[in-house]
């Protein structure tokens, strides 16, 4: 599923919905030996700078998201081509506008006395979500985990959109089917039977016990009562918030600076440094703080941004810090604008001596210090640290973002310069949550982007910059979120009459 357009059609000047496409495919090639093909869909956009996708290969196909909508129903079929000789089967788009409901449901479900579909074992049973769409046909819309070896199984409880479940049609028709998982992909079905988000909403009740039918068994078997039952066994909705519903509540983004000033860096005077004044172009640090600074500060009302240097020997006695402020100021670092910290950066250059080491730990407990006095939602920190090289305190490092973390608090690493950011892969906690003495981060509050993926090889620094910006600030907002649902924080009524941000970001 893809949503088009991450406009707000009541507030935005520009015209624009937002559609959900679905895809389906029917008679694909079987390139596995000794189980079916595992079909990955990648959908391509043109636009500024691709990701390469390594799958098994299975066809293509081209079309735009105006083909898919004018086709009769919305829903268009394509014959798969590439492979030379082959017949590769087809692909179906089919598109629906989305509703504007933002619920979110929580359910759990049971089952008992299901059909035994494994010859030596009982069955491995799992659920498998679908919603209807307004041609008839269904959709996946969700599957539960699988339970091994059991005729009575009880599924984990899952979250689900109501807007995925239903799109906000709370009678329309929910399908579930109940299938006995199987190695190879072939599962057995087992039966099905169909509700509404309506019924669901009734919570646990005998409207919620519903017998799973198989049709082929029905029409084989005169005394055929069921292959089984699945039973609600509690259902929850809450309203899903947003970042915006944030922001036009009065939460304030907090933007802070760090920027390296280690001697890796090399001499700020010569052009191979890349703290390289340049008078006709600016450096990548200048850069990086330029594409996120001037986003973020349209969501800082007072447009005042503590700005720090870290890994320099401070005038006038040679003392190392690795938290100083930018403008020498030790009672007040903030400057006034992108603009203003920029200039204190270039004045900072002029006075301090590179040295080192690589330090993070202190700027991230600073800024951790100030987020640990405003818990409520009014306020949340970004620090965005920029750096040239390896952390030298990769141990106190981990320890203060596990801290940070249970804070309305993220960090934004961007990595400048050809060094290997290994440590900063680690940091940011897509793939395994950062830990410290046994103790995993609440959330993942990092994220890191090496600075050299973003320079657009034919000069255009505004597109460079444009995906910087993108990717930088891509997890901020769900990191937000995470932070105000840990802590059962809701948005606050919107402020009047200020506009809310826009964020332009050309693609």
């Amino acid at each position: 599923m893809a949503s088009i357009g991450e406009f707000d059609p009541l507030n935005s000047s520009v015209p624009a919905t937002k559609i959900e496409i679905t895809v389906s495919c029917r008679n694909l090639l079987d390139v596995d030996t000794f189980s079916r093909s595992a079909p990955v869909v990648v959908l391509y956009v043109q636009g500024i700078g691709t990701k390469e996708w390594r799958e098994s290969f299975l066809g293509q196909t081209f079309c735009t998201l105006g083909e898919i909508i004018g086709s009769s129903g919305s829903r268009l079929e394509r014959v798969l081509s590439g492979i030379p000789g082959k017949k590769c089967g087809s692909i179906i788009f089919t598109a629906e506008e989305l509703s504007n409901c933002r619920d979110i449901a929580t359910m759990q479900l049971c089952a008992n006395k299901l059909d035994k579909k494994d010859f030596f074992g009982k069955s491995d049973p799992f659920l498998v979500f679908y919603r209807s769409n307004e041609d008839g046909t269904f959709t996946i819309c969700h599957k539960t985990e699988v339970i091994k070896n059991t005729l009575n199984p009880v599924w984990q409880p899952f979250t689900i959109p109501v807007r995925a479940l239903c799109n906000g049609d709370y009678d329309r028709t929910v399908k579930v089917d109940v299938y006995d998982w199987d190695r190879d992909g072939s599962h057995d079905f087992i039966g099905e039977f169909t509700t509404s988000y309506r019924e669901l909403s009734r919570g646990q009740s005998q409207f919620n016990v519903y017998e799973v039918l198989n049709p082929k068994k029905k029409g084989r078997k005169k005394k055929y009562v069921n292959s089984g039952t699945v039973t609600l066994l509690s259902f929850k909705v809450e309203s899903e918030y947003t970042f915006v519903d944030f922001i036009r509540g009065g939460t304030q983004l907090n933007f802070t600076v760090a920027i390296d000033f280690t001697a890796s860096n090399g001499n700020p005077s010569q052009p191979t440094s890349l703290h390289y004044m340049n008078p006709y172009q600016l450096n990548a640090y200048a850069m990086a703080l330029k594409a996120v600074g001037e986003i973020v500060q349209d969501y800082d009302s007072d447009k005042l941004f503590p700005a720090y240097g870290f890994g320099a020997k401070l005038p006038p006695d040679g003392k190392i810090s690795h938290a100083f402020p930018l403008n020498s100021d030790c009672e007040n670092a903030n400057c006034v604008g992108i603009e203003g910290v920029l200039e204190a950066y270039y004045d900072c250059l002029r006075k301090v001596q590179l040295y080192g080491p690589t330090n993070f730990a202190p700027v991230i407990n600073q800024v951790a210090q100030c987020a640990s006095e405003v818990t409520d939602g009014s306020q949340y920190f970004v620090l965005l640290i920029i750096t040239d090289g390896v952390i030298s305190d990769m141990v106190q490092t981990r320890e203060a973002v596990v801290t940070a973390a249970s804070l309305p608090m993220s960090v934004i690493i961007v990595g400048v310069g050809p060094a290997e950011f290994d440590a900063m892969e680690e940091l940011d906690g897509d793939e395994v949550r950062v830990s410290s003495r046994g103790r995993a981060a609440e959330r993942d509050i990092v994220q890191f982007v090496p600075f050299r993926d973003y320079i657009d090889r034919s000069g255009n620094q505004v597109l460079s910059m444009a995906r910087l910006a993108k990717d930088v600030l891509a997890e901020i907002p769900d990191q937000l979120l995470s932070f105000m649902k840990s802590r059962g924080i809701e948005p606050r009524p919107a402020l009047s009459p200020s506009p809310t941000p826009q964020i332009n970001v050309h693609l």
